[in-house]
């Protein structure tokens, strides 16, 4: 992209020139060496083509952990006015509300090292995962309405958890707007039997430890106090049901565009005015959706303390596995934020990015008033996973957003010609990680070589100012689906 400019250490612009039809300039956090690959997989080219979408204000953003993705690249961040804007289910993905959750124990390395393989033959019986995995619970009709309008609340009911895990969850771990009659019976098929499982691809349960800690204070205030304290971090979102309501919405959105005489230069931008019926329809089905990943997440952290005091023998009480936090990687928000000095109510699209709002933000839960918005940021199996917060340059900035993760260097079919499963293993079993999953072979495609290395992603998020770095953890094992 011979256009593309660069603005300072850490950031490049693609001018509006580039491309006839460009509202916006398109704005990528990268280092110099993340840039070459970045431009290789065509991610740069959706940039550019989101800047396309009515309504959209700022720039069109990517975070470092950028990689090619359906209509928006994932580590693509956009807002769009809600007067006069569009919506686009390719800015939020597939698996809406694919988000993680991270628990933190009294427990230290030392402690749990002589019965990790116990620990995790019990999480991986305990937690369903695989492909087409079904959960442990039985809800029924009735029961799946109101997961999809109460989220994870619904489970803490249930017995799963308590309400200081909802106060450590984004948005109290549930969506106001939820309207089950905007969701297909093919949608709640596919959602009923998966509550509570964790599925397959990049989603994991894994075992930490932390090993920095670079703001002890507010480490502190999340309950991460020392240097070999253990943390269990659980990633997952939707499951099928998020994919149909993508899936359904998609083609709903692909109607509306010549409806409504949108112009875009990639059919995978399908939107929609969010004023507009379509695009009503589609935030009433998304925040069902990830009101269920909610749910989901919140059953297996149950699941994982129930584990955790089989095998140790004490109950959960002191184990004090409690929730640090939990933050949604896919999803589209009504919020609102200063656009040309003026407060101006838009819709952030948040696909593969995370929110990083800063300490005295009103969204904020009381708990971390003070220090702000934690953001969770996991690395591939074999690295790191950093804890962060949010900052005032990343609310003026990127409307409140950084990055979700390390972010793809190889396709996952890529990645399994050029990896085998079993080496993977090998290998994190010669670092002393353990992994268990049912798939040994699928393990190439999340290989440490398949996933830029994420503290290089790091460096720049924290170069720009777009969120600070609290503590860093390491694997000690892993459940893969």
């Amino acid at each position: 992209m011979a256009e593309l400019r660069r603005l300072d250490e850490h950031r490049w612009e693609i001018p509006t020139s580039y491309k006839p039809g460009m509202r916006v300039p398109g704005l990528v956090y990268a280092s110099d060496s993340m840039i070459e690959s970045i431009e290789r997989d065509q991610a740069l080219e959706q940039v550019a083509n989101v800047a396309f979408l009515p309504g959209i204000v700022g720039q069109s953003m990517a975070m470092p952990d950028i990689h090619w993705g359906y209509g928006f690249p994932i580590g693509g961040v956009a807002a769009t006015t809600v007067k006069g804007g569009v919506i686009s289910p390719g800015g939020v993905g597939y698996d809406i509300n694919c988000g993680v959750r991270l628990l933190r124990s009294d427990l230290t390395v030392a402690d749990v090292l002589p019965r990790l393989s116990q620990l995790l033959e019990r999480l991986f019986h305990n937690v369903p995962s695989g492909v087409g995995s079904r959960g442990r619970m039985k809800p029924s009709q009735r029961d799946i309405s109101r997961i999809l309008v109460e989220g994870a609340a619904w489970a803490v009911k249930q017995g799963f958890g308590s309400r200081d895990d909802l106060a450590a969850t984004e948005d109290g771990g549930c969506i106001s707007g939820a309207d089950p009659s905007a969701v297909s019976e093919r949608a709640l098929t596919r959602g009923l039997p998966q509550v509570g499982s964790l599925g397959s691809g990049n989603h994991f349960l894994e075992i930490q430890v932390v090993r920095d800690i670079f703001e002890p204070e507010t480490a502190s205030a999340m309950g991460i106090e020392r240097e070999g304290q253990v943390l269990v971090l659980i990633h997952t979102g939707s499951r099928g049901f998020g994919h149909q309501v993508c899936t359904d919405h998609l083609r709903v959105m692909e109607r509306a565009v010549s409806r409504y005489g949108i112009v875009l230069p990639d059919r995978q931008l399908a939107c929609a005015p969010i004023t507009s019926t379509e695009g009503r329809q589609y935030l009433a089905a998304m925040r069902c959706a990830a009101n269920y990943a909610w749910c989901n997440r919140q059953c297996i952290a149950h699941w994982v303390r129930e584990s955790f005091a089989e095998v140790f023998g004490i109950s959960q009480e002191r184990l004090a596995l409690r929730q640090v936090y939990d933050v949604a990687h896919n999803i589209a928000k009504i919020e609102r934020h200063s656009v040309e000095g003026r407060e101006t109510e838009v819709c952030v699209h948040r696909k593969g990015a995370t929110r990083a709002f800063p300490a005295g933000h009103p969204a904020l839960s009381e708990r971390y008033r003070t220090v702000g918005h934690p953001v969770l940021i996991p690395g591939d199996m074999g690295r790191s996973s950093y804890i962060a917060v949010g900052t005032e340059l990343a609310m003026r900035g990127t409307f409140g957003s950084t990055c979700h993760g390390a972010g793809r260097l190889m396709s996952r079919s890529a990645a399994r010609r050029a990896i085998r499963g079993q080496d993977v293993a090998d290998a994190l079993r010669r670092r002393s990680i353990s992994v268990r999953t049912a798939d040994v072979a699928a393990l190439a495609e999340e290989a440490s070589q398949a996933y830029k290395d994420i503290s290089d992603v790091m460096d720049v998020v924290q170069g720009a100012g777009i969120c600070r770095r609290v503590a860093r953890a390491e694997p000690l094992g892993v459940i893969k689906g």
